[in-house]
């Protein structure tokens, strides 16, 4: 399994870090390894990048608001002068099919994975959310999907509330343009972002938005490769996800 520790993180998997060059050990073990390796401590920290030019919330807002179509809003997004971009292998753009359905998933930052490659839950990850969209008769030449931030953190660290709210009218505009029905969210930052809802406490707890979408909060697929337990939990929300597709 590649995954990294942002990535188990941000799928709610809470690890703590020794100061052993970055070695991850339980937190049982950290007291006496920290003790024991005070003269070699190497900071674990990325730092922000920041951006060449300032760009404000307003100005991001002001952009998003402009793009009818799906093509000029990826454009948009592409040439946006995100502090993260210049850090960034790649701009992971959203996954578009060419016959949108009434369902769109959000999931969290862009995995190293999806760095490398420029596209959004690929990798094991990625592997896995197809086999789960398969068991409900779905897929992706009709689901949308799209992360909360469109380039990958340094190191893959907790974005900042300034990268999230640049990156977030984007966001707002591309449910604008798909206008999904539902919206699957993967993850502890998607279910706090879009669902406004603690993921740990509230798995699978629907949310009604002001603009009448369901949204469906889910563990991350990285939390699952962990924890196989909670397949079953994730099960049942897909499935009640599967029936009331058939309503709509």
């Amino acid at each position: 399994m590649n995954t990294d520790l942002q990535d188990l993180v941000m799928a709610g998997v809470k690890w703590e870090l020794s100061e052993l060059a970055g070695e991850i050990v339980p937190r049982s073990n950290i007291g006496r390894e920290i003790d024991s390796a005070r003269t070699r401590v190497t900071s674990t920290v990325v730092p922000p990048i920041s951006p060449m030019t300032t760009v404000d919330v307003e100005t991001a807002t002001a952009m998003a608001l402009r793009p009818g179509t799906i093509e000029t809003l990826m454009r948009m997004i592409q040439e946006f002068n995100h502090p993260l971009r210049a850090g960034a292998s790649n701009t992971v753009l959203p996954h578009v099919p060419q016959n949108p359905g009434p369902m769109m998933i959000i999931t969290d930052i862009p995995s190293s994975d999806d760095d490398a490659s420029g596209n959004i839950l690929s990798g094991a990850a990625g592997e896995m959310i197809d086999k789960m969209l398969y068991a409900i008769g779905m897929g992706r030449d009709t689901v949308s999907i799209s992360p909360l931030i469109f380039w990958r953190t340094p190191g893959g660290r907790s974005p900042t509330t300034n990268e999230l709210e640049l990156a977030r009218p984007f966001v707002n505009k591309f449910i604008e343009l798909i206008s999904p029905r539902i919206i699957l969210t993967i993850g502890t930052l998607a279910a706090a972002k879009i669902a406004g809802i603690d993921l740990m406490r509230a798995h699978g707890v629907p949310v009604r938005t002001s603009n009448d979408i369901m949204v469906y909060p889910i563990y991350h697929p990285n939390y699952l490769m962990l924890k196989p337990a909670a397949k079953s939990d994730v099960w049942t929300v897909l499935q009640n996800v599967q029936n009331m597709l058939k309503n709509i």
